[in-house]
């Protein structure tokens, strides 16, 4: 008599896991250095960032594998709800009190958040919903181009109006590249080079948001004009990089961490670590997440549920744009943008909502299954 064999139960890809695990330890071990001198001038305790990093990351961790095994499919049900909720909170971050000039932050008592975060998940979940239930349909103007730009401008809007210019531009780059890849018609991406113009002639011309990015650009075309304001950060920056050379001055002997470097502990930690472990030690963190970028394309690539393939897509877009503009900013090649570096930099709820989208990437990996299923 013949066994009757049963399918083998599909798992977490555990190399993906892996490298993200790999890249949180490194992270907290640089945040570690870059944060213990500043952390003992503002709190007299040398460890007052890594803890509660750490903290964090161990709750991070736990629920990037609770995700992981939550079958991703609920997102397509409520979406929208969760796209609303991230536009309410948009909007609450508006009435805030400004923190170095912008309204970013939302405070919950001891915990404050960037709700752009929120935004930036919600924006990959309703266009991957979108685009699936469209499919066929998407080189159509109607379906391939009116609503999903609808859904950027209302959470790029308000984000313009923090001013968050670099989430801003983030989101366009996730919205772009996810209705590209979900069959868009080339011919609209042309149209929306005109699109962008307009944009631009409304940051320039719009009182506050116009003073915000000149002075950034400014800046970053001669940080040395004023190299005791607003040049300061980057001239450091680049003070930190250069000091590091090819093999770096060693993991915890940083110069410009030692309060020269502002935010050396948030989104100039990379500077730190190039200082320290030089070009080879930048280059091999630069290739393991080139590493991570390519597992998430072939989870991607071997799902054959469109949603969770363009989910996938959506949020290696933003982990690669990210770190690709954090690395840009802290070398000077873009000017200052105020983004995070992933994995890196400080702030908890951010490492939290990073790692719960490394979730959804397990996720899919692991039900992504052999047949499509998009609930409608």
């Amino acid at each position: 008599m013949k066994r009757q064999m049963t399918p083998k139960k599909k798992k977490i890809d555990s190399t993906f896991s892996g490298l993200v695990l790999v890249l949180l330890a490194i992270g907290l071990i640089s945040l570690c250095s870059a944060s213990y001198v500043v952390s003992y001038y503002q709190f007299e305790n040398s460890w007052h960032f890594i803890i509660r990093q750490l903290i964090f990351a161990i709750i991070g961790v736990v629920a990037m594998f609770v995700v992981g095994n939550i079958d991703y499919k609920i997102l397509f049900k409520y979406a929208e709800l969760f796209y609303g909720f991230a536009v309410v909170l948009l909007g609450l971050v508006l009435f805030m009190h400004p923190i170095n000039g912008a309204r970013r932050w939302l405070a919950l008592g001891p915990v404050t958040f960037q709700p752009s975060e929120v935004a930036k998940l919600a924006i990959i979940i309703i266009f991957a919903k979108y685009i699936t239930i469209n499919e066929k349909r998407m080189n159509t103007f109607k379906f391939g181009v009116t609503k999903l730009i609808g859904f950027m401008l209302v959470v790029a809007g308000l984000m313009l109006l923090e001013p968050h210019i670099s989430g801003t531009v983030l989101i366009f780059i996730i919205g772009t590249i996810m209705m590209f890849v979900g069959g868009t018609n080339l011919f609209w991406f042309a149209v929306g080079g005109a699109f962008i113009v307009f944009v631009v002639l409304f940051v320039i011309f719009t009182p506050g948001i116009a003073n915000y990015a000149a002075s950034r650009v400014s800046y970053w075309l001669d940080p040395f004009a004023d190299p005791q304001g607003k040049g300061y950060q980057t001239i450091q920056s680049l003070y930190a990089i250069g000091a590091g050379g090819i093999f770096g001055v060693g993991v915890g002997n940083s110069k410009q961490k030692q309060l020269y470097l502002p935010e050396a502990q948030n989104d100039f930690v990379f500077s730190v670590v190039c200082e320290e472990v030089g070009l080879i030690g930048a280059v091999a963190i630069i290739l393991v997440f080139a590493a991570l970028f390519y597992r998430g394309i072939r989870i991607a690539q071997r799902t054959h549920d469109k949603f969770g393939f363009m989910i996938v897509v959506g949020i290696m877009v933003q982990l690669a744009t990210q770190t690709l503009l954090n690395i840009a900013v802290v070398t000077n090649t873009v000017p200052n943008t105020g983004i995070s570096m992933p994995f890196f930099s400080y702030g908890g709820t951010l490492l939290m909502m990073l790692l719960a989208e490394m979730g959804f990437v397990l996720s899919v990996s692991k039900f992504g299954g052999t047949e499509r299923r998009y609930l409608v």
